[in-house]
């Protein structure tokens, strides 16, 4: 498989121990071999249609990555980010709205994974696997990711409100969320935010930051003084809060250590990046200085937590389904009094 040559494959054989040794208690039903027989190529069909995608959509990686974030702390891993529903669909939850992106491209590897083996592969593993080759096309490491998910019958946007970290939070609630879930909060936390070594943000999410942070038309201090001014001419003030700016400016698709070296000199983009760094006397600032002077520290690091937050909460077994799309619940699983009843197109 030529495209994973630049991938750093060495760290495969740490994980199945990180596994073993941490996720035992969780998720002893996952395993890289789950669908050895019943879709012996699906990572590789993932990968396809992410590799098309990529073409014409740099910033796909990243989006990716950030719907199973975001699918796993609400509800466990189960795909529920996912799901159409007007009424309890986390889509429109706050930290989703208008953000979360790269549904369609999950669309199309879930009909391409039902044309070559038909109500085999879960939305959960789907979201799981497009994380880990997004990393590796981006140049970052590979890893062998435990599958077996199963999805789930119900969103919560009441929970994916009050689950998910906000880019404007201090670092003393961003690691309560984390603690939460049954995460790290120091590791685990500096780890899966370096997801952010790539991907965009919209102005609207740190324009504050450059104009109003306390609320009486100042500026964050911890935000370097000359990036301050590219980023304001990036996003001038009253302008459109949609417009998008690297989350790494040195290397912004590129899956490398660069976002920790920002954070040194006070370029993280949000908020919520710089105070892994500023927050005076955080045990997290060690640990930025460890992966910005390490690479492989972080990519180490970086796939432990991935596959840590891949273990929350999960279905498997007989739990929840296989959905055959994975936009609503299948027609067999309609739910009756408090349940959403979602119908299945298909």
């Amino acid at each position: 498989m030529p495209e994973k040559m630049h991938c750093f494959q060495y760290i495969v054989a740490l994980l199945f121990c990180a596994v073993l040794l941490e996720g035992s208690s969780s998720n002893g039903q996952l395993s890289p071999s789950f669908y050895d027989e019943a879709c012996p190529n699906a990572t590789s069909i993932v990968r396809q249609v992410l590799e098309n995608a990529a073409l014409s959509d740099p910033r796909i990686g990243a989006s990716l990555i950030r719907l199973h974030f975001h699918d796993c702390f609400v509800q466990g891993c189960d795909g529920s980010i996912l799901l159409d529903d007007p009424v309890n669909g986390e889509k429109e939850a706050l930290p989703n709205n208008n953000s979360a992106r790269g549904f369609e491209v999950v669309d199309a590897m879930k009909a391409a994974l039902e044309s070559a083996c038909p109500n085999t592969v879960s939305c959960a593993d789907i979201l799981a696997i497009a994380s880990e080759e997004s990393v590796c096309l981006a140049g970052g490491p590979s890893w062998a990711v435990p599958l077996g998910r199963r999805d789930g019958l119900t969103a919560n946007r009441t929970l994916a409100n009050a689950n998910l970290p906000a880019f404007f939070e201090p670092l003393d609630i961003i690691k309560s969320k984390f603690r939460a879930v049954g995460l790290d909060t120091s590791t685990d936390v500096v780890a899966l935010s370096g997801g952010h070594t790539f991907g965009r943000a919209q102005c609207s999410t740190f324009t504050a930051r450059l104009y109003n942070f306390t609320g009486v038309g100042d500026t964050d201090p911890n935000l370097n003084t000359t990036y301050l001014e590219k980023l304001r001419q990036i996003c001038p003030q009253g302008g459109n809060g949609s417009v998008l700016a690297d989350l790494d400016p040195t290397t912004p698709d590129g899956f490398d250590n660069n976002y920790f070296t920002n954070l040194q000199v006070h370029k993280g983009l949000l908020q919520s990046d710089q105070e892994l760094f500023s927050t005076e006397g955080a045990d997290t600032i060690e640990i930025v200085n460890r992966f910005s002077a390490n690479q492989t520290a972080f990519f180490e690091s970086f796939v432990e937590s991935m596959i840590r937050m891949g273990n929350i909460s999960l279905l498997t077994g007989t739990d929840g389904e296989i959905r055959s799309n994975c936009r609503v619940v299948n027609a067999a699983t309609i739910r009756s009094g408090s349940d959403v009843a979602l119908v299945s197109s298909i």
